[in-house]
């Protein structure tokens, strides 16, 4: 069993307020730790995957701000206080300042976490 904190949690994204941090935990699954400053948009980031979506599950907790959660069939807004779980085919946007911490399956997370750091360094991201 283990366990981590933010602050111990490597980087695993880092550019333009957005900060991520991520660590494996067990059990094939890995912790995440988010931050996204009001008006992040990760969907130019997501064209590429199938349908320009993320395609990884995630389970968590919403502790600061409101997010917009675009999917195929629609939207839904989470406010702080709220524990989610976002199934695959979604993309974020945060309607305010956004704090929230998230398990995910660490080879999908890491699939998907390998194409947004391969979008934010091209030119076209």
């Amino acid at each position: 069993m283990q366990a981590t904190t933010r602050n111990d949690a490597p980087v695993a994204i880092e550019g333009g307020g957005v900060e991520l941090r991520m660590r494996e935990v067990g059990g094939g699954m890995t912790v995440a730790f988010a931050r996204f400053p009001k008006g992040t948009d990760m969907g130019p980031l997501a064209k590429g995957l199938p349908d320009d979506l993320c395609q990884c599950p995630h389970w968590g907790y919403l502790l600061k701000g409101r997010l917009r959660m675009r999917t195929k069939d629609g939207e839904q807004i989470y406010e702080a206080g709220q524990a989610f779980y976002w199934a695959p085919g979604h993309v974020p946007e945060a309607l305010e300042d956004c704090e929230y911490v998230d398990f995910s399956p660490t080879e999908e997370f890491n699939e998907v976490i390998g194409h947004i750091k391969a979008r934010m360094g091209g030119s076209d991201a």
